[in-house]
């Protein structure tokens, strides 16, 4: 694990945002795996400056979320289609035939998971993953005690994790109970992993993930065994450490 101390969460997003880019630009074509919440939109931010100021292009990107509800169409403001369009897909050069997110409103969500694990191993896997991190240690949508053998699947979010995005919806009520979510295998099967993790709320889950031991009890713990995985994390979340 590469860890880069940064100031604040503007400096995590520019750096981030850097090292996105060079992928982008140094590549023929790249597969990126995506995330959503609150982490990630100031890396997104970072990309569309970047690409009105100076013509990155993404044309030859595709693309994977990690996740999306259960139950929310495409159209809904909540769902991470729109997230992601409202971010960065309406804002920057990519073909939206070349993103993927997973249906949350799919008939049989079982055939759901396994059409894009299938998507995603098709494509030849992903290059470069942007991950953040729970405060219960969940990568995705993957609560602690998932199987780090587990492919895409369903699963049933944890109160903690509802409650942290309730801030997204009118009320708790509304967010939705289940997800579909990339698995920890597949997370892990990426050729890199970039996390971002920034804030004071993040304080023990980095001194769980670079101190404890690796327990499907703390999802984020399988990252030690990868290869590649770089951190970007800023001073509030790194004190622990």
């Amino acid at each position: 694990m590469k860890i880069i101390e940064v100031s604040d969460y503007k400096q995590m997003s520019v750096k981030a945002a850097q090292h996105l880019i060079g992928k982008v630009r140094s590549a023929d074509s790249v597969t990126l795996g995506l995330a959503t919440g609150g982490t990630p939109k100031g890396l997104y931010g970072e990309l569309i400056e970047d690409h009105h100021v100076n013509g990155t292009s993404y044309k030859c990107v595709n693309s994977f979320n990690l996740d999306e509800y259960i139950g929310l169409s495409k159209e809904d403001p909540n769902s991470y289609f729109q997230y992601m369009c409202t971010n960065l897909f309406s804002h920057i050069d990519i073909s939206l035939e070349n993103t993927h997110i997973p249906s949350g409103m799919a008939v049989n969500l079982q055939e759901e998971c396994n059409r894009y694990e299938n998507l995603i191993e098709q494509a030849g896997g992903i290059d470069l993953q942007v991950l953040g991190i729970g405060e219960n240690g969940h990568i995705g949508f993957n609560e602690p005690g998932t199987s780090f053998q587990s492919g895409t699947h369903l699963v049933d979010l944890a109160d903690s994790t509802r409650e942290a995005n309730a801030r997204y919806f009118s009320s708790i009520d509304e967010v939705p109970s289940q997800a579909i979510t990339m698995g920890i295998s597949t997370i892990m099967k990426s050729r890199e992993i970039l996390l971002l993790v920034s804030g004071s709320s993040k304080q023990e889950a980095m001194k769980k993930l670079l101190e404890n031991e690796v327990t499907e009890s703390f999802p984020a713990s399988i990252l030690r065994n990868h290869h590649n995985v770089t951190i970007i994390a800023d001073k509030d979340a790194l004190t622990l450490v």
